[in-house]
């Protein structure tokens, strides 16, 4: 789990799954809402992160998949994919604690 960036990053839906490949984390603003699209234990996921659970971490929305191209056609906020949802959505780095830049 990282820390939201303060700026935006400029993506289109080819250009997220690049840096997907590559960071393997972006946070993701629609609406008014919060996600985290995260590859951690060998799984893709989307985490809300208005939830936590237990262990103050941000709660899975999504099913678990084991592949990017699966996570961006997956369904998981009002039946609509990542696909669907990137030209509406703003992108911030996910900045890792204890991680140099």
């Amino acid at each position: 789990m990282g820390l939201k960036a303060d700026e935006t990053i400029p993506l289109s839906f080819e250009e997220l799954l690049n840096y997907l490949r590559s960071k393997t984390r972006v946070f993701m603003d629609i609406d008014d809402d919060q996600y985290y699209i995260t590859h951690t234990d060998g799984y893709w996921r989307v985490q809300d992160c208005s939830k936590l659970n237990d262990k103050g971490r941000f709660t899975d929305c999504s099913e678990l998949v084991t592949t990017l191209s699966e996570m961006a056609e997956l369904p998981w906020r009002d039946g609509k994919s990542l696909h669907d949802l990137c030209d509406s959505a703003t992108f911030y780095e996910s900045i890792q604690e204890g991680w140099e830049k």
